[in-house]
């Protein structure tokens, strides 16, 4: 790699925004887990840590895992417009800060949202651009099992569970791509794969290389032609 190909690529944080990467699919799927290990194989990539009302699982962090709000709390930041996205689900309220999520757009940074259908599509709605992967389990069997393993939830949440993942899933055909949780690694580099493919697409590469100051002829503008002779 060339100097100064290297100074350039440092440089491009600060010269185009990052793309915000949602990621949903039905409880117990494997969403936390893939987002643990893009982040962990992966420097260049952030992470969204979403607000909720639920309750604290053992070893989870606040502030690392979830925010962990009262209600009240959380309903009073729905008044204030701090929340980029919010839902209403299993009895509790998820949302993600607009604040960290923003920053790191600005830096350049493609940014993982581990959240619900709901937020998935306001999130879309806001940012466009924004990437939209459905995880799917590989049977709704296996599914049921994995939460089950969980030994977390109460039977009553496990029936609401259970119940909502086929509504969830029913929604996977409004995102952008469809992954299927086989196996983690299987998952992790395709959910990868999708977001470098992103940063390739002609249009986002096209104005990131221009503010990088490469140029080819022939490629100025994205522009189609306006006549046939331009073409020929």
């Amino acid at each position: 790699m060339s100097n100064d190909f290297a100074n350039k690529s440092k440089m491009s944080s600060d010269l185009f925004p990052g793309v915000p990467v949602v990621i949903s699919g039905p409880s117990g799927v494997g969403k936390t887990t893939v987002k643990e290990q893009l982040l962990a194989r992966y420097q260049d990539l952030g992470a969204s840590i979403s607000a909720t009302t639920r309750p604290q699982r053992q070893g989870e962090v606040n502030g690392q895992d979830y925010y962990f709000y009262s209600t009240e709390q959380f309903k009073a930041d729905i008044e204030k417009d701090l929340f980029l996205e919010w839902a209403l689900v299993h009895g509790n309220y998820y949302g993600t800060p607009k604040g960290p999520i923003e920053e790191r757009l600005e830096k350049g940074i493609d940014v993982l949202l581990i959240i619900d259908i709901q937020g998935g599509i306001q999130v879309k709605n806001i940012f466009p651009e924004a990437l939209l992967i459905f995880l799917l389990p590989p049977s709704m069997g296996e599914l049921q099992q994995r939460i089950s393993d969980r030994g977390t939830e109460t039977i009553e949440t496990l029936r609401s569970r259970f119940a909502n993942a086929e509504h969830e899933i029913s929604y996977a055909r409004y995102y952008d791509f469809w992954v299927i949780n086989r196996s983690l690694d299987e998952a992790v580099s395709q959910v990868r794969s999708i977001i470098v493919g992103d940063r390739c697409r002609v249009g986002r590469a096209h104005s990131r290389f221009k503010q990088l100051g490469y140029d080819w002829p022939g490629l100025e503008s994205l522009e189609e032609p306006k006549s046939e002779k331009e073409i020929t």
